[in-house]
């Protein structure tokens, strides 16, 4: 059976995935998706916070200030998160999905107490999921392998 051999950097039996894009795909996705996110998030939170009534100015607005935020603050987090060690990697994103989901959910008419505990709760299963990824994706000096 034949099985690549291993990359400078990979240690044996860990095979990194082909990168099928080059360079200008990869830069232009690092634009389009802070976008497309944040218009998406926007959209959605615009949404539940006019609760089925008419669209207005008002929640237009509120709709792309809020996408602005969420793209400012993402590109932010991407670029600092992957500087950082693993657990304060999957800490800060932990910290923006659940300050993205409480934000949200506060638009509902939930009370401030519930919008923080779904919001914790919701946190802790995303460290959880990330801190895994993070650390299965490290070897033991923390250097990245995939």
């Amino acid at each position: 059976m034949a099985d690549a051999a291993p990359t400078a950097g990979t240690p044996t039996g860990m095979h990194r995935a082909p990168d099928v894009f080059d360079a200008k795909v990869h830069r232009a996705m690092a634009l389009v998706t802070p976008v497309a996110l944040g218009l998406v998030y926007g959209w959605w939170t615009a949404g539940i916070r006019r609760s089925g009534g008419p669209i207005t100015g008002w929640n237009v607005l509120f709709g792309f200030v809020t996408a602005l935020a969420f793209m400012v603050l993402y590109v932010a987090v991407r670029t600092l998160a992957g500087r950082l060690p693993r657990e304060l990697h999957a800490a800060l994103w932990t910290a923006f999905i659940g300050c993205a989901f409480g934000f949200s959910y506060s638009q509902t008419d939930a009370s401030v107490g519930r919008a923080v505990l779904m919001s914790l709760a919701v946190s802790a299963g995303a460290f959880g999921l990330l801190f895994y990824r993070y650390y299965t994706r490290e070897d033991a000096a923390g250097h990245r392998i995939r």
